[in-house]
């Protein structure tokens, strides 16, 4: 026998017997992880995707993903209220810390794909959508039985109808609307103020009534509800198509800089705004643009008895030492404004209460920052301004914010990445065209949103985009609300807080890679948007080429294969030089369960 056949076949049999081990390891992973028809475990190698991918051969594809127990359809990994339980987490109720967000450390997440319920079907295109869901995406019929009466929705047969009506606005949303712009004498009766009124906060809204009829005005409001005993309001909401967050008035800020929303509402929201010296209304107040709007439609402002009278006496004699003061009162409803410069705060006796803050705090920082009892002053600009300084909208989308400078761009670099943006989604839909309709998408994600450009490009589009920036960028979420967008900050190493199902398209510039340099796992990130994106939904990737092609491994695995395109894209003055354009569409699929 020759040295070189020999040499040979010791070469073979070491590849031979190397990729029998990796491919034991790859069941051991993959087989163990959930037994048949039982509770989920958790495997061993989900939060080390480095490890994973050197036990095998580099151009070895994942073939699969467990899949979730149907119990989990509806997951949202950090309001996991089980997980509470079995970490033992010891949360005050009265602060409403259940409702906050809870992540589950890495040896606790589910690493499995969550399946659509039974009978799924695709959503109801908007603007359709807006009236309308299928009663099997969502099949929880409770809250139809519970606010009949104030019309909030209706179930019929394999459809759920929500006529517009709400717990303070029977008559409908869109004349409770009229009524508020009646109050603050706006010109022709609309909310929007010439283009004045843009972002917008509803607080414990609900299904989002208010807010999808804000939405003909040009006005944008994030609805904001908790996960709390009408559990699945928002998962409504976003069903339809109108843009809301999960999300509660507890111990934390909400993750939103100071100073984004020119108009507040709370319709019957059941918030104690007294409690904890009123810290619930003055992070309200740290989120209000000078001069902006609290409307309040709740009881304790027109009901004359004993209960309530007290209760809008300490609330009115509040609003005073934060220096609000009530623009309009009429029926159900007051409507406060908040001041335009600090010329209130300086007159303000020493040893007031609520406290001015510090020096020391930062007004800005929300990403699991606990709230704080004092008033935010405004800055020297913003009081001489005495205003935001910003245009009206459609204005304001391509204007260089105010806010640019304290990021050290140049007006100039604002107006090229917008150019760069615009051309970069021209070319996304050229790559998506041949599959793609009109109404194919409707609730739009920018997972590292920048300044923006990205969803200032789709605004003549029938879409509305979340605009996520990452805790450690921060500030630029002030760019994006100055430009009339609305978002929300967010780590990417923990899950989002959404429902399952939600999220039509979801956009990825250079995300994978910056969570690559945190230690992070890729490998989480892309079962997290899956969790979140719709079946036949699309993933658009802009990273470098060795990040895609670590992705492509995966999208068997993660049914993204029901259509692909990868292109390399035009090189600007935004690119890290070797970028590719990776485009998926996801499967429908159904459960091993339900097979």
């Amino acid at each position: 026998m020759s040295r070189q056949f020999v040499l040979k076949r010791k070469v073979f049999s070491s590849l031979l017997i190397a990729s029998v081990v990796a491919l034991g390891l790859l069941c051991l992973y993959y087989g163990t992880s959930f037994a048949p028809g039982g509770d989920p475990v958790f495997h061993t190698f989900a939060d080390d995707p480095v490890l994973l991918s050197a036990l095998l051969p580099s151009d070895l594809a994942v073939k699969s993903f467990p899949v979730c127990d149907l119990r989990l359809s509806e997951l949202i990994p950090c309001l996991d209220r089980n997980l509470h339980y079995q970490l033992k987490l010891k949360l005050n109720l009265s602060l409403m810390e259940h409702y906050e967000r809870h992540c589950p450390p890495p040896s606790r997440r589910y690493n499995c794909l969550i399946p659509p319920p039974i009978g799924y079907r695709i959503p109801i295109r908007w603007p359709a959508s807006r009236d309308e869901v299928w009663t099997v995406n969502i099949p929880h019929t409770h809250l139809a039985s519970e606010k009949s009466d104030q019309r909030w929705m209706v179930v019929n047969d394999d459809k759920i109808n929500f006529p517009g009506g709400g717990t303070h606005f029977h008559a409908g949303a869109d004349k409770y609307i009229v009524h508020i712009a009646q109050m603050l004498k706006f010109p022709n009766d609309k909310l929007n103020n010439g283009g004045k009124i843009r972002t917008v906060l509803d607080i414990g809204c609900g299904v989002a009534i208010f807010g999808a009829y804000l939405l003909p005005l040009d006005i944008i409001a994030m609805s904001l509800a908790p996960n709390d005993v009408h559990e699945n309001q928002i998962q409504f909401a976003l069903e339809r198509g109108i843009p809301s967050t999960l999300g509660v008035l507890g111990t934390r800020r909400l993750p939103y800089p100071s100073r984004s929303f020119e108009l507040a509402h709370c319709s019957r929201c059941r918030i104690d705004w007294l409690q904890r010296d009123g810290i619930l209304l003055l992070e309200l107040d740290r989120v209000l643009r000078p001069g902006g709007y609290f409307v309040y439609t709740s009881p304790e402002a027109y009901v004359p008895d004993e209960k309530n009278r007290k209760i809008w006496s300490a609330m009115s004699d509040l609003v005073r030492r934060m220096c609000w003061r009530i623009a309009s009162k009429k029926n159900q409803t007051v409507i406060w404004v908040k001041p335009l410069t600090n010329g209130c705060y300086l007159r303000r006796k020493p040893g007031t209460l609520p406290p001015m803050c510090g020096p020391d705090d930062d007004p800005d920082a929300a990403w699991n920052m606990p709230m704080k009892a004092c008033i935010s002053s405004y800055s020297k600009r913003v009081h001489t301004a005495k205003g935001s300084e910003l245009h009206p909208w459609p204005q304001r989308l391509i204007t260089s914010p105010p806010h640019l400078e304290e990021l050290g761009i140049s007006s100039k670099k604002f107006l090229v990445d917008n150019d760069i943006w615009h051309f970069r989604v021209i070319e996304y839909w050229n790559q998506m065209k041949s599959e793609i309709q009109r109404d194919s998408f409707r609730n739009v994600m920018d997972m590292k949103a920048n300044l923006g450009g990205f969803a200032a490009s789709l605004a003549n589009e029938d879409v509305w985009v979340m605009n996520v920036v990452p805790a450690n960028e921060s500030r630029k979420l002030k760019v994006i609300y100055d430009r009339g967008l609305i978002g929300t900050v967010h780590d990417w190493c923990e899950s989002f807080l959404t429902y399952p199902r939600t999220y039509d398209l979801l956009h990825s510039w250079l995300l994978f890679s910056e969570i690559e340099k945190l230690g992070c796992s890729l490998e989480d990130l892309l079962i997290e948007m899956d969790r979140v994106l719709r079946p036949h939904g699309y993933v658009i990737i802009r990273d470098k080429i060795a990040v895609i092609n670590e992705i492509k491994r995966f999208l068997a695995a993660l049914r993204w294969n029901d259509w692909s395109s990868e292109v390399e894209p035009k090189v600007d003055a935004l690119s890290s030089g070797d970028e590719r354009v990776l485009i998926v569409r996801k499967k429908l699929w159904k459960s091993p369960e339900m097979l």
